[in-house]
């Protein structure tokens, strides 16, 4: 099963400050390449706990005494911690957005480069699909998803456009949907426009902002005093979410201060954030977009 070079897997690894007796976590295990650096630098002590909500991602478990692998989404991960009897782990990893390999199986409908039904499940147990967002929300349901997770001016007369045609026949493929909003498809831009729609369609369909949100909250108590995160993010509305919890323990507004003017937050940021470097990019094109941001546990 093809997966692309995990992105700035040095750099990520290395975020961790890894103890080779430690207790790790990676989110998002996918091709298993963050999981096996993390392995490499582990003693025979050492414990791995990767998850991954995808079936697809379990053929390629790693078979080590000291990993695994949960086959669950890692919104969850202080219920599957406790379960398998870690209160507390010295480390997190995660790497967002879709795996190389969601964009390149053209049947899951994660890519612009592909006819496919409109799917864009990570988890193929979910009954609820991109056909359901496309077919039957609301005029109003749709221009927010459009305009707030693919920050698209022209959401407004997209949603109309995808309600008029939905109305004379279902939208059941990426190129009947693509006919619907041709308007908005200007040659030049097309590619881009579209790319905008579909990470739109995908986090609604994933619910990968509550998802994240979620996850964040939950690292201050899984991780131990000095623990580490390590994330990467793809797009500005995850960033945003990273470097804001990161920085204050909120996604919005600012902590309170004490009678002194002291503010506690929950993590110190280490360094500024990292993005891959040129060489990085020719080699996979999907690191163009990621910004690597750690923070330790105070």
């Amino acid at each position: 099963m093809e997966y692309h070079n995990p992105v700035l897997l040095t750099e990520t690894v290395e975020g961790l400050n890894i103890q080779p007796d430690g207790v790790y976590v990676d989110v998002t295990f996918g091709g298993g390449g963050h999981s096996r650096e993390i392995l490499s630098r582990l003693g025979e002590h050492g414990k791995l706990i990767a998850f991954d909500q995808d079936v697809d991602a379990l053929k390629n478990t790693i078979d080590d005494p000291r990993f695994l692998l949960i086959n669950e989404n890692f919104r969850f991960i202080k219920r599957f911690l406790r379960f398998y009897g870690h209160k507390q782990v010295d480390g997190i990893l995660g790497d967002f957005g879709v795996s190389s390999h969601q964009f390149d199986v053209a049947e899951r409908g994660f890519s612009t480069r592909f006819e496919a039904d409109l799917d864009m499940r990570m988890n193929q147990t979910n009954n609820f699909s991109a056909y359901d967002v496309v077919n039957k929300y609301s005029e109003s349901q749709l221009k927010d998803v459009l305009l707030q997770y693919g920050e698209l001016r022209s959401a407004p007369g997209m949603a109309r456009l995808i309600v008029e045609a939905r109305q004379i026949k279902k939208i059941k493929t990426s190129d009947e949907l693509k006919k619907a909003i041709k308007r908005f498809l200007p040659g030049h831009k097309e590619n881009k426009i579209l790319a905008q729609i579909y990470q739109a369609i995908r986090i609604e369909v994933n619910q990968e902002l509550e998802v994240l949100k979620e996850f964040l909250l939950q690292t201050e108590e899984v991780l131990k005093p000095k623990g580490r995160l390590s994330l990467i993010s793809y797009h500005s509305l995850e960033d945003r979410l990273v470097k804001r919890y990161m920085r204050n323990g909120l996604f919005e507004g600012e902590p309170e201060k004490d009678v002194f003017g002291r503010v506690e937050v929950p993590f110190k940021l280490v360094g500024k954030f990292i993005i891959p470097s040129e060489e990085e990019i020719k080699t996979n094109n999907r690191a163009r977009s990621a910004k690597l941001r750690i923070a330790e546990k105070l």
